[in-house]
């Protein structure tokens, strides 16, 4: 019996152990996002194991936990700052959507979910079975944009290369990614937490934009 107990109580040392070293990385990995501008959470991930000298694949925060991280380091170091941040990106994607409105545009990422800050480009799913459709429209609107692609998961099995478009507007930057028009149906999946990317048509953000603007109501 005592064996037993004492295999038992290593085993939850260990757990323990391994617990403290996941939050220790995955804040450290929110501190570097947060500060660095990193939006990669497998290089904050990285950069931070090396920062600590923690190696063991058991110690790796999950990418969400991270992000919870980055919340609570936002509010606890950036507070007003980093809400005025978000507040100006998200109106300035509704003028976005409002211009790509042809295309059946959604918000996406950090400026939606609120964890943008200063580094954070405006990120939108635009939707089009014409490849040439959107280089034609920021083309004819004036808007010199660079071409990138982006390889995103449309669900457990099936990946896509999507093109993409770089362009600045109002000062900040802008990540738009075309998807065929049956990626309206469902979105694709989250680097978070694998599971549909929260997306924002127009009339949504509105509704974000007027909560934020209402009395009382908590910083996102």
């Amino acid at each position: 019996m005592p064996d037993s107990r004492q295999h038992v109580h290593a085993h939850q040392h260990a757990q323990a152990r391994t617990r403290e070293r996941r939050q220790r990385l995955a804040h450290e990995a929110a501190r570097l996002m947060a500060e660095g501008g990193i939006r990669d959470f497998q290089l904050a991930k990285r950069k931070a194991a090396q920062r600590l000298g923690i190696h063991d694949d058991a110690s790796l925060p999950r990418n969400r936990e991270i992000e919870e991280a980055l919340r609570e380091y936002q509010r606890l170091f950036l507070g007003d700052r980093q809400v005025a941040e978000v507040r100006r990106r998200r109106e300035a994607a509704l003028r976005a959507l409002e211009f790509f409105a042809a295309f059946e545009p959604r918000l996406v990422g950090p400026v939606l979910d609120g964890t943008a800050d200063a580094h954070s480009p405006v990120a939108l799913h635009l939707h089009s079975d014409d490849p040439d459709a959107v280089p034609r429209w920021l083309d004819e609107h004036g808007i010199p944009a660079q071409a990138r692609s982006r390889r995103l998961r449309l669900d457990r099995t099936r990946e896509l290369d999507a093109p993409g478009w770089l362009f600045g507007a109002e000062d900040l930057a802008f990540d738009a990614t075309v998807l065929p028009l049956d990626g309206l149906r469902q979105a694709p999946l989250s680097s978070i937490d694998e599971k549909p990317m929260r997306r924002a048509s127009a009339a949504q953000l509105r509704t974000l934009l007027a909560e934020d603007e209402a009395p009382g109501e908590a910083a996102r």
